[in-house]
């Protein structure tokens, strides 16, 4: 038997609601109830759930119609219909319209408690409960992610590498974690780095490990985070900002499962998963020669595409909520509220910084506001602040790109003016020559190209 859920149970009869919700609650399950499908859509929205149980034949907005909003708005979400006997043949048609059963009045409760279950063990509602994982950890009531949850609730159980892409602020970090948490490796170590905040020295250490004495600073031996995430799973962060050195090294873990640390003589083998991720366009940076081909494929066996915030304006307001929430929890203080008006200018914002720029947006909100209601005054105050210095970020170059654009422009700049010379070149740029070769070789920069 399937783990008690949260059950939303629709129904116009409020003596039905009541009996059937007693049954639901001894068997271990919570439950939420609405009089109509409005309103189980606003329940929805408010306290989530894993299964709904709605009566077909309602005043408004019916069984059907609710059935129809449900499998757009929540695909994976199990529905069960209550219908009189004279309504059995609309039952089997909704059933054949993404229902997943239906039951007749009156309502037998070991059937009722059966079909639950069901629907729970359906869902991933057991031992390691998926949807628990996925509320933990990603708000949303957005139709584009739930097809993109779907996906990742698939490639969740396997082994198989995953790349995550999508712009800055998104929650791709977020999205790593859960799939982690969702895998046979979640007790296991989860472990994350950025690829493109440091050097490429000290990235290959990081990741690969090193021994005593393999270069000034190597006082002691280090494991390094592969071989720390053993077991578990190893998170690439801005994978495209890779060192194209360090990406054939890289392609050699993945191909023979194992590593060499730094300064060693042999290799020690590793069982992780890896799951990466990037703002880049890597297709257009192996035209250019800047990511390896065989890599992207090595890392990109599924590729889970997220959304940009202004995507999935229908996520603004339960993230606002959340965000709220959170730093309630967080402070010990009760919950703040947005007023109709605040929360209605949240909506309309374009969110150029996603989800990273609403989260600071509403912890601003919240250490400027006395009262407990959030005013939309205090809103486009914190949206004009924010508006400035995004309309300026939009306009420059992640810190990694601005660098590697100026280093190859300089590098051009030199071979003018050496006229392909390489050893001259090296000297003008204080390096050595094989250094400068390799920075070439970075950039897909061919001296010939430059000689007269």
């Amino acid at each position: 038997m399937a783990r008690g859920g949260k059950i939303l149970l629709v129904d116009d009869d409020p003596s039905l609601r009541r009996l059937l919700a007693l049954r639901l609650e001894g068997a271990g399950h919570k439950v939420e109830t609405a009089d109509s499908g409005m309103a189980a859509l606003r329940a929805l929205e408010t306290y989530g759930a894993d299964c709904v149980i709605t009566d077909l034949r309602m005043d408004g907005m019916d069984g059907m119609a609710l059935l129809d909003r449900l499998s757009h708005a929540h695909p994976t979400l199990p529905v069960i219909l209550l219908t009189a006997h004279g309504t059995i043949p609309e039952a089997v048609a909704a059933t054949q319209g993404g229902a997943l059963d239906f039951l007749s009045k009156p309502v037998d409760k070991d059937v009722l408690l059966a079909r639950v279950d069901q629907a729970l063990e359906q869902t991933g509602v057991g031992s390691e409960d998926w949807q628990q994982i996925w509320r933990s950890r990603i708000v949303t009531r957005s139709p584009l992610m739930h097809r993109l949850l779907d996906e990742a609730k698939l490639v969740a159980a396997s082994d198989t590498s995953v790349l995550i892409t999508g712009e800055s602020g998104t929650g791709k970090e977020v999205l790593a974690q859960a799939l982690h948490d969702a895998s046979p490796r979640s007790r296991a170590p989860f472990v994350a780095i950025n690829c493109g905040a440091m050097p490429e020295q000290l990235l290959e250490s990081e990741l690969f490990g090193h021994e005593k004495g393999a270069f000034t600073d190597a006082k002691q031996a280090q494991q390094g985070l592969f071989r720390s995430a053993e077991g578990g799973t190893v998170f690439l962060d801005e994978i495209g900002d890779m060192p194209i050195a360090l990406q054939v090294k890289l392609l050699r873990v993945l191909q023979e499962r194992e590593v060499r640390p730094v300064g060693a003589s042999r290799s020690l083998p590793v069982n992780v998963r890896v799951i990466s991720a990037t703002h880049r366009d890597l297709g257009r940076a192996i035209e250019q020669q800047s990511f390896r081909e065989d890599l992207y494929y090595r890392l990109a066996v599924v590729t889970l595409a997220l959304p940009a915030l202004r995507e999935r304006p229908e996520d603004v307001a339960p993230l606002a909520r959340h965000f709220l929430e959170t730093i309630a929890t967080r402070s010990g203080r009760r919950t703040r509220v947005y007023s109709p008006d605040a929360m209605e200018a949240l909506c309309r914002h374009h969110w150029p910084g996603n989800i990273r720029q609403l989260s600071n947006v509403v912890e601003q909100n919240v250490a400027l506001t006395r009262g407990h209601v959030i005013s939309a005054q205090a809103v486009d105050k914190a949206l004009a602040g924010h508006s400035g210095r995004s309309d300026a970020a939009a306009s420059l170059q992640p810190l990694a790109e601005a660098r590697d654009a100026f280093v190859r422009d300089y590098l051009v700049q030199l071979l003018r003016i050496t006229e392909g010379n390489v050893a001259r070149g090296a000297r003008l740029a204080k390096r050595n020559r094989t250094e400068f070769y390799k920075l070439l070789n970075r950039h897909a920069i061919d001296p010939n190209d430059y000689k007269r």
